[in-house]
């Protein structure tokens, strides 16, 4: 088979490399557009295996970054990591991909358990910390990326030598802080370019050629581009990767937490549950307009938006109040 003949052609992947890429399995945490393009870049590849993890669902505003998505899947309303393996099994019949619907937290990390290698295609520090502490924990190396405006920044950690996530930043900005896609805007080029050194450290990583310890700092529309090495960075009081506690391994998951500047808070219940969807679809259609599809529902309201999960997760549009967001879901859902 001459599928992947190009990439074998170049001299530090060549015949053994490709197999080794033919055999790893990788995470994705994100479906975005960094997860996305992370992901088709690596269907293409021939990576065995990848787990798709993301949260959410289409909606025309991604589509101008988000290359596996399409108008139709923003119409339906069909969750990213569904739409992205439907979108990746037309690209590569012989890659796997495994795509789980759900927000990443302490209590589903089990959802990893097979990847050799995660790649962060997520916008929040939240989730970026705990990937690193469940990195180290682990041992299993990660890939960080991070893209708005025209900027990014990238990095690979690779236990137990490297510095960690926590080694550079010691904690999670404030939130409101920091510019986001929503409030910032996106250009595709940033994603691109942080995509394109992520990918890049993976085939690495996957192929047991070296690669060093440095952060990738980009802004594409200033055509301004610098490598800062991380060899002097990391710290032996470090939580994660020098005292070895794992901070973010020991929290909870967050019942409410507000969308990356989208007006939106994301409800999730204090437990497990599994909720008859169908029935609610029911109660809805009398409410308001109302969409099913195999994922979710859908209930829009005068001025608010549910999205609701089968696993009991709702995100809340039209509103950052996290008090107002729980009152709707006790309302429409229940306690």
């Amino acid at each position: 088979m001459d599928r992947y003949s190009r990439q074998e052609l170049f001299q530090p992947i060549g015949k053994e490399g490709q197999k080794r890429i033919c055999d790893s399995v990788v995470g994705i945490v994100g479906c975005g557009a960094l997860g996305s393009l992370q992901a088709e870049v690596l269907t293409r590849a021939g990576v065995g295996k990848i787990i798709l993890i993301d949260r959410d669902f289409v909606e025309h505003s991604n589509l101008q970054r988000q290359s596996l998505f399409d108008e139709n899947d923003a119409n339906q309303v069909v969750p990213k990591a569904i739409a992205a393996a439907k979108r990746l099994a037309e690209i590569n019949k012989d890659v796997s991909v495994v795509p789980h619907v759900a927000d990443l937290s302490v209590d589903n990390l089990h959802l990893l358990k097979d990847a050799k290698l995660i790649l962060d295609g997520t916008d929040n520090f939240q989730i970026r910390f705990l990937l690193n502490d469940y990195s180290w924990k682990q041992k299993i190396p990660w890939i960080y990326g991070a893209c708005v405006g025209s900027t990014g920044t990238a990095s690979a950690f690779l236990p137990p030598d490297f510095p960690c996530l926590r080694c550079i930043f010691e904690s999670e900005p404030p939130a409101g802080s920091a510019p986001t896609c929503d409030t910032a805007g996106i250009l595709w080029p940033a994603v691109g370019s942080v995509v394109s050194y992520q990918i890049t450290a993976a085939f690495k990583i996957l192929t047991g050629n070296p690669i060093a310890p440095q952060i990738l700092q980009m802004d594409v529309w200033n055509g301004e581009h610098r490598l800062v090495s991380l060899l002097k960075a990391k710290r032996p009081d470090c939580p994660t990767c020098g005292l070895m506690k794992f901070p973010s391994l020991q929290i909870q998951a967050v019942q409410e937490t507000a969308l990356c500047g989208r007006d939106a808070v994301q409800i999730r219940p204090a437990k497990t549950t599994s909720l008859d969807l169908d029935a609610i679809y029911q109660r809805w259609e009398s409410i308001g307009a109302s969409r099913r599809n195999p994922f979710l529902i859908k209930l829009a309201l005068p001025e608010n938006e549910i999205v609701l999960f089968p696993d009991g997760r709702a995100i809340i549009k039209g509103t950052s109040d996290f008090v107002r967001a729980r009152s709707i879901y006790a309302k429409y859902v229940g306690n």
